[in-house]
């Protein structure tokens, strides 16, 4: 897969944030958002996915673009496609993200070079109904009522559905990833649903049979353990979302998985630098990595 020609030899920091959920924020609250994510003075930003929904997902990001007049990586979640369909909305943002100076879908950009010896690759991502209860989980989910492809599947093939999608993304992964590998000793992989069950954290704990079939993509998962277990002087690092709670794993000596907060009520930045660790309020929760200790 070609890279995308972007400059990025310079940056050894990124700013990181997840499930940001736009369309529930007033313009005085992205206003803070904004704010806080440029105080961490980054080099580039990354988004994982539940931006805001589809009936304003181009705007919102057009708009963030303009605010934030940083190069910005992004992969899209669930919630992205609320209100819309996942092919027209895919196709949209990536028409955006072509005409667009700092934006940068990372399913379509392929492989990043962040420096001679860092990459940056993402993938949506879906809960692929594998893990937990996935014949008899009681769980209604938003998307089953507000995504155009799902809402009028039967529970049957509503799980077909989402593996079929999970299937998708793995594919997707496996193309970047193995490219990234072949260059670079370690790798920051963006994705919205996480990919492990020991990663699919929710309120201080993982979650339990009857949400994890949605709240983890085990395909990709997979895809992650068969390459870097084939390359294990190689490391990778994985920035994950959607289940709004904080958490890390190891699933292998090589692979790092960190789950990104947020708090629809009182969201909050965590900065991590060299030698220290900071959190503060604000208005989404924003991760500040360098390349140094998270990356490892």
């Amino acid at each position: 897969m070609a890279r995308k020609s972007v400059d990025m030899t310079s940056m050894p920091k990124l700013a990181w944030t997840a499930d940001i959920h736009l369309n529930f924020l007033s313009r005085k609250g992205i206003d803070q958002l904004c704010t806080d994510l440029l105080s961490t003075r980054p080099d580039a930003v990354l988004l994982g996915g539940d931006i805001s929904e589809a009936d304003r997902l181009v705007r919102d990001l057009a708009d963030l673009e303009a605010r934030l007049q940083t190069p910005t990586y992004f992969v899209l979640g669930n919630h992205d496609f609320y209100r819309g369909c996942i092919t027209e909305t895919r196709a949209a943002v990536s028409a955006l993200a072509r005409r667009a100076q700092f934006l940068h879908y990372l399913p379509d950009t392929g492989v990043v070079e962040i420096s001679p010896t860092v990459a940056l690759v993402g993938v949506d991502g879906w809960g692929d109904a594998r893990f937990g209860n996935t014949l008899h989980s009681p769980v209604i989910l938003n998307d089953f009522l507000h995504i155009q492809e799902i809402k009028t599947l039967s529970a049957s093939a509503r799980r077909l559905f989402f593996q079929a999608l999970g299937d998708e993304e793995a594919q997707r992964i496996r193309t970047s990833l193995a490219a990234a590998l072949d260059r670079y000793p370690r790798i920051l992989l963006l994705t919205h649903v996480p990919p492990f069950r020991e990663s699919a954290w929710h309120q201080g704990r993982i979650s339990d049979d009857d949400y994890l079939p949605y709240f983890s993509c085990k395909a990709v998962g997979d895809v992650i353990l068969e390459l870097l277990r084939g390359v294990p002087e190689a490391r990778l690092t994985v920035l994950c979302g959607h289940t709004h709670s904080p958490g890390e794993a190891r699933p292998l000596p090589n692979v790092h998985v960190r789950t990104c907060a947020s708090d629809y009520g009182m969201p909050q930045v965590a900065e991590s630098s060299w030698t220290s660790r900071r959190v503060r309020k604000c208005t989404r929760t924003c991760e500040l990595v360098y390349f140094g200790i998270p990356v490892h």
